[in-house]
């Protein structure tokens, strides 16, 4: 395959900028997918920016690909020609170890190969994302996409609504059980769409009042402001379930609070700075403190389905790829309802 045009960080406190990347050849299992829409996910910037350390320049991000399949190997049986298809967070495993034998080939013993910044074993070098406009992957870790759904704000479905989903799918959230979702940003807007979904009586938990007629609409029943110890106060004791998506440093002593006994708080988010807990803060109620990482391949196109069926989409802020650093910048001051979208026609103009 040709070079293809593409937006990559040169280095932490460079802009993103147009540049060309390398595309594979496909291979009999391959899938070589153009590009439509790609969502820019928070964990972009912390790896643009070598926040996280470890990031392999030049680092082109994107792990939230929506594309039109443009061609398949002689051996693919899972999407044809001409489908809308998705890529998340995994393009490779190893699909033998234990891990990945349960479905779980984002806990790959091996090590997973990332959509971006993973080195890659199949092409040598380094994994690049979906700020791009085509990639090529083995059809294992395509996903289908109904077209029920509009591609780009199914976008972030590939990251934000998978990372919410798993969890929420796990600890069993249903109809008649009270749910927390701490923070209304890209993750928790998708957290309280599929809460609700699911049948829960959903509360979210927010720092600003000003989103609490968005949450409304979103979905939520009730909207508590966490800076009021008052109103914390009263709903204490109450939850089955608090899905956590903040990355701020906040108090997690009080959402453990919320919950009832033999219940559980799980975090989505990634505070730079670990986060104190109280060991009463757990041994009292028997309570549980757990965290979640995306979900594999199978989970991934069950909640695509599920989406599908129960119409929920992203929320999404379509833009072209040359807006990219804007939209960073307006990220962290949380100024999108509630995920970006690049639209790769963009980076054909």
């Amino acid at each position: 395959m040709p070079e293809i045009r593409a937006f990559s960080a040169r280095g932490p406190r460079d802009a993103l900028a147009a540049t060309t990347i390398a595309r594979r050849e496909p291979r009999d299992s391959d899938v070589a997918i153009d590009i439509l829409y790609c969502g820019v996910c928070h964990s972009d910037i912390h790896t643009a920016r070598d926040e996280w350390g470890g990031t392999r320049y030049p680092c082109v991000p994107g792990h939230e690909i929506i594309g039109r399949v443009r061609a398949v190997g002689k051996a693919v049986t899972k999407v044809k020609v001409g489908d809308v298809a998705g890529v998340g967070c995994l393009v490779g495993a190893c699909r033998e170890c234990a891990q990945c034998k349960d479905g779980f080939e984002q806990l790959c013993e091996r090590g997973a190969t990332f959509t971006y910044n993973s080195e890659d074993p199949l092409g040598g070098g380094t994994t690049y994302g979906g700020y791009s406009e085509a990639i090529v992957t083995d059809e294992a870790f395509v996903l289908r996409v109904s077209d029920k759904l509009d591609p780009a704000a199914a976008a972030p479905l590939l990251c934000a609504g998978i990372t919410t989903y798993s969890p929420l799918r796990h600890w069993n959230v249903q109809k008649g059980q009270k749910v927390g979702i701490v923070g209304l940003g890209g993750l928790g807007h998708m957290g309280v769409k599929l809460a609700k979904a699911f049948g829960a009586h959903v509360v979210l938990f927010t720092t600003s009042a000003s989103k609490a007629e968005d949450a409304r609409r979103l979905g939520a029943d009730e909207v508590v402001l966490s800076r009021d110890a008052n109103a914390m106060a009263r709903q204490n004791g109450s939850f089955d379930f608090v899905l956590d998506t903040v990355s701020a440093e906040h108090d997690i002593g009080a959402l453990l609070a919320l919950l009832r006994r033999d219940a559980t708080l799980t975090l989505v988010g990634a505070p730079e700075k670990p986060l104190p807990i109280g060991a009463f803060s757990v041994i009292f109620g028997r309570k549980r403190l757990s965290g979640s990482l995306i979900g594999g391949i199978a989970e991934t196109q069950e909640m695509l389905d599920f989406c599908a069926a129960n119409a929920i989409t992203a929320d999404v802020e379509v833009i072209p790829v040359q807006q990219i650093n804007e939209a960073y910048e307006r990220m962290l001051k949380s100024d999108v309802k509630y995920r970006f979208v690049i639209d790769a026609a963009s980076l054909r103009a």
